[in-house]
């Protein structure tokens, strides 16, 4: 299993997921983490500036943990087989010991659909 936190600051974890560029991938073996990397992606490969019909970076990981994104972004995951969760937690590597734990709370994801994040280019 993978799973990719949003961290625009590679430290912390960060909202605006459509717009993140750095992501924390965690490889997940056993319910245990047995691997992190740092995902850097161009402008154009962000969630928002990309389209929802081409191959993406993060096509292959199965959980995504934000501190932020809206429902567009939500549908944008669950239709590659994605979860989107948000979390009030900022400390990635906690995040997904939590959430491997099934300790993770999360929260609803923002009901906007005003701002595009759910378009093609």
């Amino acid at each position: 299993m993978k799973i990719a936190v949003t961290s625009q600051n590679r430290r912390i974890i960060t909202e605006h997921a459509g717009r993140c560029r750095n992501f924390w991938i965690f490889t997940i073996d056993d319910n245990q983490i047995i691997d992190k990397q740092l995902l850097e992606l161009a402008k154009e490969q962000s969630f928002h500036e990309s389209s929802v019909h081409e191959p993406h970076p993060l096509d292959d990981i199965d959980i995504l943990i934000t501190a932020g994104m809206g429902s567009g972004m939500v549908r944008r995951l669950a239709r590659k087989g994605i979860k989107g969760l948000v979390s009030n937690e900022s400390d990635p590597e906690t995040a997904v010991s939590l959430y491997l734990k099934g300790e993770l709370k999360a929260v609803e994801a923002h009901p906007h659909e005003g701002h595009g994040h759910d378009h093609a280019h």
